[in-house]
């Protein structure tokens, strides 16, 4: 029996729209690196999640208008080279990417392993785009004009320019090597046209400027940060980049019980543990965890007091009432991660409760991303730092809390039964 070639291509389509309807994606985080402006071309370096459960496949956009050139992708959990090659839409759509455009190319890559069920395969893309739209001078002043959809961004500034102009609320960190970097977390649901602006240094030069000392007999207090001076050795880390997410699933209040997960990648060579320390007034139960990258589930204890001692875990102002979950996995090896999600119950009725019939939880939040879900059957009434308010698939109040500033946001919030 013959089969034309028609025929095969209609029955891989047919076959790849019911194994992937849509491709999903999280944890997206996007670098731009300006290269000299005479080039108009920057560095783009892509960390992305993808979460289509079974995928195989990973497809990045190639961004019409911008000639391409892929460097590198990566597996971030083995840090491996991963095979990819630049197809059109067409050939993208019979791979499996329904949603492709023809009249578009596409990074397509081949992941190291199919996406597990509930979790993710991690991937980094490292590639150069000329795009004089979008990367320009204008007399002595280069611009970085871009709307960027991706919710975590930076652009680095080439060696010897200061940043004059950004539109868009941003962190400013020098790097080591004297590089300015401008970075900022989107809060809303559309993309940002950012624009920054910056011009050649002139005078002194870098050096000379960071090692001036003003203050050459100060010391920080031990006992924390003296507010009456200036922070001389603060260093700030980046806020876009942490990717640390957490999501809390409200228990009903009279329980004083909320269901957390939180998603957490270890970066440090030959560490085999994740340590969390149960707060004061809490109380943990129910530990799992699993490695997102492969869904292996891993070992999980509750220590209390000796017994921390006695694994030989060292744990700061350690009393006989500490508790700690400990997750356990393989030594991270050279070049690797290993990106972990963590779940458990806690009671902590001091700070989530029922009081005047109304729901309250009042807590810090540390992270730069917080989602908190209402129990079932109740309705927000009071909300006191700004959030993203929706609806989950079963019903229940969302709150999405973005937190840009290297600070904790204390979150309170007030709800009433329907």
């Amino acid at each position: 029996m013959n089969i034309s070639k028609l025929s095969i291509s209609l029955l891989l389509i047919l076959f790849s729209l019911c194994v992937w309807s849509q491709q999903t994606q999280s944890n997206s985080y996007t670098r731009y690196e300006l290269l000299d402006p005479s080039s108009q071309s920057f560095r783009i370096i892509y960390d992305v999640s993808a979460t289509t459960a079974g995928a195989t496949f990973y497809w990045n956009t190639l961004r019409r208008g911008s000639e391409h050139t892929v460097e590198e992708v990566i597996d971030l959990f083995s840090g491996k080279p991963l095979q990819w090659e630049i197809v059109p839409g067409a050939e993208a759509k019979l791979a499996g990417n329904s949603r492709a455009s023809e009249d578009t190319d596409y990074l397509q890559i081949k992941l190291a392993r199919p996406v597990p069920e509930g979790g993710e395969a991690r991937v980094r893309i490292d590639k150069t785009y000329r795009d004089p739209a979008s990367y320009y001078k204008e007399d002595e002043v280069i611009v970085f004009d871009r709307s960027l959809g991706i919710r975590r961004n930076a652009v680095v500034l080439p060696a010897g320019y200061e940043l004059i102009e950004a539109n868009y609320p941003s962190q400013v960190n020098m790097e080591s090597d004297g590089r300015l970097v401008a970075s900022f977390m989107n809060e809303g649901v559309e993309g940002v046209p950012y624009k920054v602006k910056a011009r050649k240094l002139r005078g002194k030069g870098i050096d000379e400027v960071r090692n001036t000392h003003p203050w050459p007999d100060y010391k920080p207090s031990p006992q924390g940060r003296d507010k009456s001076k200036a922070r001389l050795n603060y260093e700030l880390i980046e806020r876009a980049f942490q990717d640390r997410e957490i999501v809390y699933f409200l228990q009903q209040p009279e329980t004083g019980s909320f269901r957390l997960y939180h998603d957490y990648t270890e970066k440090r060579t030959g560490v085999d543990k994740y340590v969390n320390i149960v707060r004061a007034g809490s109380k943990a139960s129910n530990p799992s965890a699993l490695v997102l990258d492969t869904g292996e589930k891993l070992k999980v204890e509750t220590l209390r007091g000796e017994e921390i001692r006695e694994k030989g875990i060292e744990i700061d102002n350690l009393n006989d009432d500490t508790e700690i979950v400990v997750i356990w996995f393989d030594p991270v090896k050279e070049g690797a991660t290993t990106r972990l999600r963590i779940e458990e119950t806690y009671t902590d009725p001091s700070r989530y409760l029922l009081f005047n019939n109304e729901l309250v939880w009042d807590r810090s939040f540390g992270r730069n991303r917080n989602t908190v879900i209402l129990p079932d059957g109740w309705y927000l009434t009071v909300n006191s730092i700004p959030a993203k308010i929706r609806l989950t698939d079963d019903g229940k109040v969302q709150l999405d809390y973005v937190n840009p500033r290297p600070d904790n946001i204390d979150v309170f919030i007030r709800g009433r039964r329907r």
